[in-house]
């Protein structure tokens, strides 16, 4: 449903112009009438445009119109009273008026069913587009669902006018949303700070932020725990991403001098662009169309991807004739690595997996990616019956811990005697994805234990997926990728130091040491004694906090040679070093990271 008060803005124009309009076929998806000094006045429809007399534009026509809107401001825009029409004037030197863009403003309710579910997040939105693809009458349609809908207190700050319309009374179109003009567009920075320190409001709705002054206040607003709904100047990520005045909305962007080893693990040069902060929108709208949006749930992720040179795949959100969404993903084209050959020269598909039941997951046997070798846009289709048992399996597997055969290396030979080094024939490193694990973690696990994995961004890429149980069952987007891939999906309960080691070891079928809890320190204890617990406590504790995840050094407590004994063998089942220093009775142990 629409609303647009056509009738107004005709109202405006010289009579010959709006006679010709009143009888046009599509009057009604009227886009804007261009008037120019000394032209012929031109009307412009979606994806086309038409002149609508051989009369020329007098200054006569112009000056007839001017006096009949409103006062034109800073931004040398003015508009109607009580409607969301633009009217913009082209000045020459002297400051006369000699053109005029007027723009209809269209109040369309329902434009936002395909990102309804991001809004109702409460995470800040940022919308990016080309002019005219509707970033306006989107942002004016959230504000209503924000305050109408969903009962927030939502603050606009209408710098033009063109959000709430002309004059003093706001259009009905913003529902209970409340209005703040701007007096001069250069102090819309001032404003919505004021906003936030006046009106308490829970949402703010800008438009057209543009300056850095505009995205520094931007910044400040999110940090205090307002949700902030925007539109900015780009009609992708990529743009901000170059563009230094506004790439604070999206954590700003500097460049750092890798040392050697990071570099060379990075496989980068030394000098490589970084994210400075979080960004301040933790969402991304791309409006390539009216119908067709491209949503970047995770903005964080998706400028790592693009500095590190690496192709995000967010989700592309189509509206249907019918007016259903269809999700669908966009991915890059990605060439087509031939399979690795095993040691006795048989080519192995790492991702040929058969059923397991042990190990809670069943991936089909790999039949050609169809997104990958294409990198066409396809929507998710009706499950197949072997997607539909992939899918009954996984959901299965989400409610059984990782059970997985312990198997020591020196047992997994063929029977020729060669080593197969994956659990499923990969070739290693094996190439893991994760998903909702502390990435951080993850390397300090693997560099730690010298396992042969590597971290990998590009789930095409990826031998398996390693995921928090949480995150899989609230997240189908996840299975949908892992399907469309045939990419296997593992399960942990928390992202902690040993439940990773414990899952890594088992992705590998090694042979896992068990790295002992709380529990399991008495067996590691002589005797009864509380101090030797602590001592083994204190020693869990600095390996797992401090050692491990922050890669530092850390000194233990003094303690008897029999109890350092007992904490030097803990050690030992992280694989990482200690020593003893000191003289009695001060000697003490010190844990070095690998």
């Amino acid at each position: 449903m629409q609303t647009d008060d056509l009738e107004k803005l005709l109202s405006i124009l010289p009579d010959q112009i709006r006679e010709q309009l009143d009888r046009h076929p599509q009057r009604d998806s009227l886009v804007e009438v261009v008037m120019d000094l000394g032209r012929r006045p031109e009307a412009r429809f979606p994806g086309k445009a038409e002149y609508l007399s051989e009369t020329l534009i007098s200054q006569g026509d112009l000056n007839e119109s001017i006096a009949r809107v409103g006062d034109f401001g800073g931004d040398n825009r003015a508009g109607i009273e009580r409607t969301l029409h633009r009217i913009s004037a082209i000045r020459n030197r002297r400051g006369e008026v000699i053109g005029l863009t007027c723009r209809v403003g269209r109040a369309v309710f329902g434009t936002i069913g395909m990102i309804r579910d991001l809004v109702e997040s409460g995470r800040s939105i940022l919308m990016l587009g080309r002019p005219g693809v509707g970033k306006t009458t989107a942002l004016r349609e959230i504000a209503r669902v924000l305050a109408d809908e969903l009962d927030k207190r939502v603050v606009i700050i209408d710098t033009s006018n063109e959000i709430a319309g002309d004059g003093d009374v706001p259009h009905p179109a913003i529902g209970r949303a409340r209005r703040m003009q701007v007096s001069r567009p250069e102090l819309q920075h001032q404003v919505m700070i004021e906003a936030v320190e006046n009106h308490m409001p829970e949402v703010i709705v800008i438009d057209e932020i543009g300056t850095e002054l505009e995205a520094l206040a931007a910044r400040t607003i999110a940090e205090r725990g307002v949700q902030l709904v925007g539109t900015a100047h780009g009609n992708r990520l990529d743009n901000l991403v170059k563009n230094p005045t506004l790439s604070d909305l999206i954590g700003g962007i500097q460049s750092v001098t890798l040392g050697d080893d990071e570099a060379r693990r990075r496989g980068s040069q030394k000098s490589v662009l970084e994210r400075k902060a979080p960004p301040t929108f933790d969402i991304a709208v791309e409006m390539t169309e009216r119908q067709k949006w491209v949503v970047h749930e995770h903005v964080a992720e998706t400028i790592d991807s693009i500095l590190r040179g690496r192709h995000p795949t967010p989700e592309v959100r189509t509206v249907n004739p019918d007016g259903s969404v269809t999700v669908t993903h966009e991915l890059p084209m990605v060439p087509e690595v031939p399979a690795a050959r095993s040691k006795n020269g048989v080519r192995n598909n790492p991702l040929s997996l058969a059923p397991n039941p042990q190990e809670g997951f069943f991936t089909p046997p790999a039949q050609g990616r169809g997104w990958r070798s294409s990198g066409k846009l396809k929507p998710i289709a009706t499950p197949t019956a072997e997607q539909q048992t992939f899918e009954q399996l996984l959901n299965a597997s989400l409610n059984q811990t990782l059970d997985y055969q312990r198997t020591d290396l020196a047992e997994m030979r063929s029977e020729d005697g060669l080593y197969i080094p994956g659990p499923n024939g990969e070739e290693l490193p094996l190439h893991i994805y994760p998903y909702g694990v502390s990435r951080h973690q993850l390397d300090q696990v693997i560099r730690t234990l010298n396992l042969p994995i590597v971290l990998t961004k590009d789930i095409d890429n990826a031998d398996a997926v390693l995921a928090l149980r949480s995150h899989v069952k609230n997240h189908s987007k996840l299975r949908h990728l892992a399907k469309s891939r045939q990419v296997p999906i593992h399960t942990l309960k928390a992202s902690s130091i040993p439940q990773i080691a414990h899952s890594l070891r088992r992705l590998l079928n090694m042979d896992d040491p068990a790295l002992p809890d709380e529990a399991e320190l008495n067996l590691l204890a002589r005797g009864d004694s509380e101090d030797e617990i602590e001592a083994l406590e204190e020693a869990r504790l600095a390996v797992e906090q401090i050692v491990i995840p922050k890669g530092q050094p850390v000194e233990l407590l003094p303690r008897s040679g029999i109890v350092r004994k007992m904490q030097h063998e803990l050690v030992e089942h992280y694989h990482l070093k200690s020593r003893s220093f000191g003289e009695e009775p001060n000697r003490r142990l010190r844990i070095y990271p690998a």
